[in-house]
């Protein structure tokens, strides 16, 4: 995977919408086809010093392996809920 560049910590796309202070990405519902690509798609979004917060219908090792070895060192992540319903991980960016 390429590298992941730096962006600016604020929401500047012009559509006039404004950035959540923590967004919180459901993966519950999107397609399974497309789960790990919308994820990394977001995680792409995060600027240096944001978050965001995963929900996962499991305990996701294998996307959790594929950021690592994509974007090594770059996400801080911690559990904020380890089941049973609901997976909670919250990705910081590093400044």
């Amino acid at each position: 995977m390429a590298d992941l560049p730096i962006t600016e910590t604020h929401h500047d796309c012009g559509c006039g919408g404004r950035a959540a202070e923590e967004p919180e990405l459901d993966a519950t519902r999107i397609p399974h086809e497309i789960r790990h690509a919308a994820i990394l798609g977001a995680l792409r979004g995060i600027g240096a010093g944001g978050s965001m917060v995963l929900v996962a219908p499991h305990d996701p090792l294998p996307l959790l392996a594929q950021i690592d070895d994509s974007w090594p060192g770059v996400f801080v992540r911690e559990y904020v809920q380890a089941g049973p319903d609901a997976w909670r991980i919250r990705f910081t960016r590093r400044a």
